[in-house]
């Protein structure tokens, strides 16, 4: 992907993609479609570039896999959110410095900071509070969580491959690729838009924000990248301190996989 970053306090993306530029994923894609009987060339390409929703970059890739994280609309406290806000903004503008300085004296200079290494540092703080559970947590609530659980698992195979998944009590994760004409954007806004209804009838909330309006997708560039995603997404109630084996978290993937088959 060919990048420009224009301005400091907007962040506005935009990106073209390289005509001649190798799709790893390419290959990956065909062969995964003609095992389950969908021909590849019958199929419209996804869309690829970068985008904004907001403030984030998202970034979008033929093929590729994500890592997606959706929360519930109060699962942060809002002075902690605006303080990791602040600490990315100050880096996002050193960023910026660096890269008009490298511009000027060419070559030589060093830029100590790029804008996936902000983001990702900016994510893994966000990861490290969701984990403590702030907020309601109505999906530690059985029938809620098994509402969104459900709703994950309800078209894959068919709108998206979906590899990894767990429900935390205030946030979601998913490993995922989008099957042809169906974009990542519209798989998870589906997910949120029923879920949400769902939820407030049950929690008599009609009316009320339920999900966090922006989600975070991060798309996975290498088998060793989605292998750790993988394991990220199973370990995540572990690590939260929910149960002592991913298996045992029973709203995720990990114990799904482990249940036993119907004869």
């Amino acid at each position: 992907i060919k990048t420009r970053l224009r301005g400091r306090a907007g962040c506005r993306y935009s990106a073209s993609m390289l005509s001649g530029e190798p799709n790893p994923r390419v290959e990956r894609v065909g062969y995964e479609l003609r095992t389950t009987g969908v021909k590849p060339a019958e199929a419209n390409p996804l869309r690829s570039g970068i985008h904004t929703r907001g403030y984030l970059p998202h970034v979008k890739r033929e093929g590729a896999r994500y890592f997606v994280t959706f929360r519930l609309a109060d699962s942060l406290p809002k002075d902690v959110l605006l303080k990791l806000q602040a600490e990315r903004a100050e880096r996002l503008t050193r960023l910026y410095a660096q890269q008009d300085a490298a511009r000027q004296l060419g070559a030589d200079a060093t830029v100590t900071a790029t804008l996936q290494d902000i983001e990702r540092d900016y994510h893994h703080k966000l990861e490290q509070y969701l984990d403590r559970s702030c907020g309601e947590c109505w999906l530690r609530r059985t029938e809620i969580a098994e509402l969104v659980a459900n709703a994950l698992c309800f078209f894959a195979g068919t709108r998206y491959r979906l590899s990894a998944w767990v429900v935390m009590p205030n946030h979601v994760h998913a490993v995922l690729w989008p099957m042809p004409n169906h974009t990542l954007s519209k798989i998870v806004q589906s997910w949120k838009r029923f879920t949400s209804r769902e939820a407030n009838k049950l929690l008599s909330r009609a009316g009320q924000e339920f999900w966090q309006p922006e989600a975070f997708d991060h798309w996975i560039r290498s088998d060793e990248e989605y292998g750790r995603c993988c394991r990220y997404v199973a370990n995540n109630p572990v690590k939260a301190r929910l149960c002592p084996a991913p298996e045992d978290w029973r709203w995720s993937s990990a114990s799904r996989e482990r249940q036993p088959q119907p004869e």
